[in-house]
């Protein structure tokens, strides 16, 4: 089968509702194969395609990784390079992916999740710059939630690299999801958040997307900041 076909064939699997049918379906071929592809479909405007594609690059990334562990960095710097100003893109469903895959394999979680954090800091002084941040609300979007996926298996991780000092800032960005996804990914964190910092989310009536593992689920700021405030 030829490579248009092959990605024809792909996309149109990614299409379908059902993500464990999806990923049986796909893990069928080769993982390079199928990798290419899901490159393109990462940053598709179609959401059940593209965070299909995101989960399945997390599967065959991680299985990849299983077979050839240099071949599945390749691909993790091939993501890093695509949110790179010099990359001439801009970098759509990059920070989603490399959650994913390092969500689905510790060893390339273990090599790599300290530069999905750079992504949430600024540079610092030229002898140790280690921030890259993401100044697009959208990407911002996607980092944060790359950070509530990997509190599911790697928050020891994500603690002990200092995470929890980069999310409250984004309690105050001008986008209401990615608002939204702070204050979620600062409770997955244990982050003590201040009263001040919460009570502006009790007025706050919305319900915000959220995809998890096929389905399109739905969370609540306001809960969120209830929960907290009882806390305290």
């Amino acid at each position: 089968m030829g490579t248009r076909a092959v990605k024809k064939e792909i996309l149109s699997l990614l299409s379908a509702k059902d993500l464990a049918g999806v990923l049986t379906d796909i893990g069928r071929y080769p993982a390079k194969q199928v990798i290419n592809v899901l490159f393109s479909a990462i940053c598709r405007d179609d959401d059940l395609l593209r965070w299909h594609a995101i989960s399945a690059m997390g599967m065959m990334v991680a299985r990849l990784a299983e077979e050839d562990m240099e071949e599945a960095r390749i691909i993790m710097r091939r993501l890093l390079w695509s949110l790179n100003d010099e990359s001439g893109g801009i970098g759509w469903g990059a920070p989603e992916s490399m959650a994913e895959i390092m969500h689905q394999h510790a060893g390339l979680a273990g090599e790599y999740i300290h530069m999905l954090i750079s992504y949430a800091r600024p540079d610092g002084p030229e002898l140790e710059q280690d921030g890259n941040y993401l100044e697009h609300e959208i990407l911002q979007r996607g980092l944060l939630w790359g950070f509530d996926r990997l509190c599911d298996r790697r928050r020891d991780l994500l603690l002990a690299l200092g995470l929890t000092e980069d999310i409250p800032p984004y309690l105050h960005s001008g986008d209401h999801v990615v608002r939204g996804l702070a204050l979620k990914v600062c409770a997955r964190l244990g982050v003590d958040l201040s009263r001040e910092s919460l009570l502006p989310f009790l007025d706050d009536q919305s319900l915000l997307p959220l995809y998890h593992e096929g389905e399109f689920l739905t969370f609540s700021p306001r809960r969120l900041a209830v929960v907290a405030l009882g806390e305290k």
